[in-house]
């Protein structure tokens, strides 16, 4: 990896490295289709630290517009299962312990849950159309902007004082 990556040693929590965000985009990184306020930058920061992934079903069709200016990658999904797809995806293409994953509905519960039990990160965000049961349930902690979940990489003892046992 060319980049440096995010690295923070948490008590009884362990070791985190990661290398890669893989984020869904629709209630995650956005509100009504729209980028939320503060994402860009902090994407754009991010994006000097680690790869972006984002997998979305991209509900409003707005992802590839209002990521276009961003150094990262976009995977609108198609067809059905697109919790699978996600899921399918970060296991065909990356280390789940090098990973973090962000997402707010159902169909990234699989995704959250592969990370989690994988030894990543995995962040539920609730960034203004709420956040599934499911995803909440297969996430490491819950979150409630886009923002704060990217604050969280950029600052990593964030992660420290609230994962920290």
């Amino acid at each position: 990896m060319s980049k440096p990556g995010i690295s923070v040693d948490i008590p009884a929590f362990g070791r985190l490295e990661i290398w890669t965000l893989l984020s869904d985009y629709t209630g995650s990184l956005s509100c009504g289709g729209k980028l939320a306020p503060g994402v860009e930058e902090r994407l754009l920061r991010l994006s000097e630290l680690i790869d972006i992934h984002v997998l979305t079903s991209d509900t409003f069709n707005t992802a590839q517009r209002e990521l276009a200016r961003l150094p990262l990658y976009i995977n609108v999904l198609a067809g059905e299962n697109h919790d699978v797809q996600k899921a399918a995806y970060m296991r065909s293409h990356f280390v789940p312990n090098r990973v973090a994953a962000l997402g707010n509905g159902a169909n990234d519960r699989l995704l959250l849950r592969a990370v989690k039990e994988g030894a990543g990160l995995a962040i539920a965000v609730d960034n203004g159309e709420g956040c599934s049961l499911e995803a909440m349930l297969n996430a490491h902690l819950l979150i409630s902007s886009a923002a704060a979940a990217l604050d969280l990489l950029l600052d990593p003892n964030r992660l420290k004082a609230t994962l920290r046992c």
